[in-house]
C-alpha cells in the first residue's frame, strides 16, 4: 500500500513509499482509512520543530476515521457479550485515539493522565500511523463512531478531544465568562465551539490575513471578533473587553505575540491556557503570572474521557466539525496539503487514502 512516510530525522524526509499492509497482532484491529487529517503537528515532524519523539521510518498521521476491516487475536467481539471493553464486529465505522503506549508505572500513568508519561509512544510519531489505506491500533484505543457522524468529520475527532481536554477539563468556564481566544485556524474555531457549548462570551483574535476565519468565527457563534493590527494589541482587546481584562484566555497560534497578548489582557486571577504548540522558544514576561496571580495551564493530548465527550458534542449537533472541512485530497497529493496547510489556505485539509 501507499503510505507518507517520515524515512529520516531531520528537516524534510518525507515521502510517499510503497509499504507492506500491516497485519493486526494480539488485542489489535485493522483499520481501513477513509478519512485523515492534516494537522499542524504533522509540518512540525516535517520540519523537525516537535517534541514529541519520533521513531522513522514511520507512516505519520494522526487524525483519521475508518472501518474494521481485520480483527487480531483477544480483541472483544459480538460473541463475548460480557467483553468490559465494548465488543466489536468487521465493519464497525471507528475512529482512534493517538496514545499506543504508555508505562503504566508513572505518577501520571497512575492517575489516568496516560497522555503525559514520558516515555509514551504515539501514532503517526512513534508508531505507524494513518497516512495509508490500513492502520493497525490497539481496540483498547479505538472509539465508535456515531452514525451521525461523517467520516470527515469524525477524523477530526483526536483535534476535538484535544479542545476538550484544554477548554472543558481543565479550564473552568462558567456562564457569561469573557473568553478570548487567538488563533482562529481549525484549534480555534474548536475551542470557540465548545466556549459557546459552555456558555461563555466568545471573542476571537486574530490578525491581518484572518478575514475569512474571523468571518467564519462570527458564523459559528462568536459574539465578537477582532482584527490585531496595530502596534499594541493588548490595548485593542482591552478596549473590547473592559479595563479588567478578559476572565479566560485560550492560546491557540502558537504565537509569541499571542501568548504576550494573553498575560497582558487576563484580569486578575483571570486563566489562561496554552494550546497551541510554538515552533521554537521565545521571551516572555512570565512575572505577570505572579503580579496577576493568573492561573496557568498547558494542555496535550487528551484521555478517553475528552474523546467520548468529543463524540457526545458531535453526536447531538453541539460542535460542527464538518464546515471546518476545506479541501479533501487522494493521499498522493500530500505535498500540496501540506503546501496549503503552511500557506494558511482554507481551514482544515483532509486526506482520502482510497481515493488514489
Amino acid at each position: 500500500m501507499k503510505a507518507i512516510v517520515k524515512v529520516s530525522s531531520g528537516r524534510g524526509h518525507v515521502e510517499l513509499r510503497d509499504v507492506p499492509d500491516p497485519v493486526p497482532g494480539p488485542g489489535q484491529v485493522k483499520v481501513e482509512v477513509r478519512a485523515a487529517g492534516v494537522c499542524g503537528s504533522d509540518l512540525h515532524i516535517y520540519h523537525n520543530e516537535i517534541k514529541i519523539p519520533i521513531n522513522p521510518p514511520v507512516v505519520m498521521g494522526h487524525e483519521f476515521s475508518g472501518v474494521i476491516v481485520e480483527m487480531g487475536e483477544e480483541v472483544p467481539s459480538d460473541a463475548e457479550p460480557m467483553a468490559a471493553t465494548g465488543k466489536w464486529q468487521i465493519g464497525d465505522r471507528v475512529t482512534c485515539e493517538t496514545t499506543a503506549r504508555s508505562c503504566g508505572r508513572c505518577l501520571p500513568c497512575r492517575l489516568g493522565h496516560y497522555n503525559l508519561c514520558a516515555t509514551r509512544q504515539v501514532v503517526g510519531y512513534s508508531m505507524d500511523g494513518c497516512f495509508a489505506r490500513y492502520c493497525v491500533v490497539n481496540e483498547r484505543q479505538v472509539h465508535r463512531l456515531p452514525d451521525s457522524v461523517s467520516f470527515r468529520a469524525g477524523a477530526l475527532t483526536e483535534p476535538l478531544a484535544c479542545c476538550v481536554h484544554a477548554v472543558l477539563e481543565l479550564v473552568a468556564i462558567s456562564p457569561g465568562d469573557l473568553v478570548a481566544i487567538t488563533g482562529p485556524g481549525p484549534i480555534g474555531l474548536m475551542c470557540l465551539q465548545l466556549v459557546k457549548a459552555a456558555g461563555g462570551y466568545a471573542v476571537v483574535c486574530g490578525t491581518a490575513g484572518d478575514g475569512d476565519r474571523l468571518e467564519r468565527a462570527r458564523r459559528l457563534g462568536a459574539e465578537e471578533t477582532l482584527e490585531l493590527t496595530g502596534p499594541d494589541p493588548a490595548a485593542q482587546l482591552l478596549d473590547l473587553a473592559g479595563s479588567a481584562g478578559v476572565d479566560v484566555f485560550i492560546e491557540c497560534a502558537g504565537a509569541p505575540a499571542a501568548a504576550r497578548l494573553g498575560l497582558a489582557a487576563t484580569r486578575r486571577g483571570g486563566q489562561y491556557v496554552q494550546v497551541g504548540l510554538p515552533a521554537r522558544p521565545f521571551e516572555l514576561d512570565f512575572s505577570l503570572v505572579a503580579y496577576k496571580e493568573l492561573r496557568v495551564t498547558g494542555s496535550i493530548g487528551q484521555h478517553w474521557t475528552s474523546w467520548d465527550r468529543a463524540l457526545a458534542l458531535m453526536s447531538q449537533g453541539q460542535v460542527d466539525m464538518e464546515c471546518l472541512v476545506s479541501h479533501t485530497l487522494p493521499l498522493a497529493e500530500w505535498e500540496q496539503a501540506f503546501r496549503m496547510f503552511e500557506a494558511r489556505q482554507g481551514l482544515k485539509i483532509v486526506l482520502e487514502p482510497g481515493h488514489e
